[in-house]
């Protein structure tokens, strides 16, 4: 082939009959486009995978459990050939093009009458790339422009946004923010930005874009909730799109479902993304996975910022204790002593402890202990905020491990 020329073209085959011939791997990437485009699917190959399985029990397409015959074609609008034996699907190919039915040859593409592009979608928008049969080439360009709308580079005048977002930008390493999240990021005409966000974000925001520190540092200087909210509204109110950037996930002891209900009861929209929440991304960069096969069956999320005898504090400590699985605790590097003793109160003092400091930055430190040991070992590492508890016995798994991570 000489270049590309194959004409691109959307196909509508919403409820029109589409015969996939193979069940293995190929029609697995295949079927669940077909299935969202409204196609009546119906797989014929002996065997099928696992997932192509799940698709049929689903009740989104049709096996037929035996080889192809003749007449397997017959009222079809759309045929891929994507068995493993080339005579089958060199069969199938001849077939549909006696019946002038458009069909893909998975094994051999030029072959074939229609070809499957690299194909993605961003909001509403369905990218499709041909490259003359080098796969690898298409599948970089698609991959290339995904990138660039995601990330704002590239810019698509459909979009426009209004209100605000609220952003969860995920523990601390920029490349952990969601994709959605980046992209509403690049659009924002103000950022209101927490200190635990990933700050790098920032830099690269275009120098129009107004930045407000939303800081809350620990046991100092703190921006209100009211200055918050009402920095949402007002921008938001006043025609600007406002990014409202936390670290986390916004509805993990992030106040997120607070600015919420300022903007609903203000009239102002807001769009939630969620977040990698620190109490289960950091654990898990320091090789201590908060839920492990016949380990854990449990995972309790509690927020440190009250002791465990104070009158505010909403926390069974007592219940808590006995709990046989994952205890982690955010905020609370400054009472540590105090919640090891109320956990002690059930669990051995040997139970592991890991207490990771500043998780997934290039400053990330892992202190290993014990709730006996625990109090000790923050002062003598002199561990400081930001850093999450994490208590049971998959804190103490990365042992077994024959070389560590962290």
């Amino acid at each position: 082939m000489h270049g590309e020329q194959h004409y691109l073209v959307g196909l509508d085959l919403a409820g029109k009959r589409v015969v996939v011939v193979g069940g293995g791997t190929v029609a697995q990437r295949r079927l669940p486009r077909l299935v969202a485009a409204g196609a009546r699917v119906e797989v014929v190959s002996p065997e099928v995978t696992p997932a192509v399985q799940g698709i049929v029990d689903a009740g989104d397409a049709v096996w037929h459990r035996r080889r192809y015959e003749a007449g397997d074609l017959d009222a079809a609008w759309y045929v891929l050939a994507c068995t493993s034996d080339p005579e089958v699907n060199a069969r199938v190919t001849a077939d549909a093009t006696a019946q002038r039915v458009f069909c893909v040859r998975a094994d051999v593409a030029v072959q074939g009458t229609a070809v499957t592009p690299a194909v993605g979608e961003h909001d509403g928008l369905l990218l499709g790339v041909l490259a003359g049969g080098q796969h690898r080439r298409s599948a970089a360009v698609r991959d290339g422009l995904l990138s660039a709308l995601r990330d704002g580079s590239l810019t698509d005048q459909h979009e426009r946004f209004a209100g605000v977002a609220l952003v969860g930008g995920g523990p601390g390493d920029p490349d952990l923010i969601t994709v959605r999240g980046r992209r509403l990021l690049a659009r924002a005409d103000v950022v209101v930005a927490d200190r635990l966000a990933p700050q790098e974000l920032l830099d690269e925001l275009p120098q129009h874009v107004e930045v407000v520190d939303a800081a809350k540092i620990p046991y100092g200087r703190a921006a209100s909730q009211e200055f918050i909210n009402t920095t949402l509204v007002d921008n938001a109110k006043a025609g600007k799109f406002v990014v409202r950037l936390k670290g986390g996930d916004p509805y993990v002891f992030g106040r997120g479902f607070e600015e919420l209900i300022a903007c609903a009861e203000a009239g102002v929209p807001v769009t939630v993304v969620p977040g990698v929440t620190s109490a289960f991304g950091v654990p898990a960069l320091a090789d201590v996975p908060v839920t492990h096969r016949g380990v854990a069956h449990e995972v309790v999320v509690v927020s440190g910022h009250v002791a465990p005898d104070d009158e505010r504090s909403m926390v069974d400590w007592d219940a808590l204790s006995r709990l046989r699985g994952t205890v982690v605790i955010l905020m609370g590097v400054e009472r540590a002593g105090a919640f090891a003793a109320a956990l002690r109160a059930g669990r051995p003092g040997d139970t592991p402890v890991a207490v990771v400091q500043e998780g997934s930055t290039r400053a990330q430190r892992v202190v290993r202990s014990t709730l006996d040991s625990l109090a000790a070992d923050v002062v003598e590492h002199a561990i400081r905020p930001p850093a999450i508890i994490v208590v049971g016995p998959v804190a103490g798994l990365a042992s077994e491990l024959p070389f560590r991570t962290s």
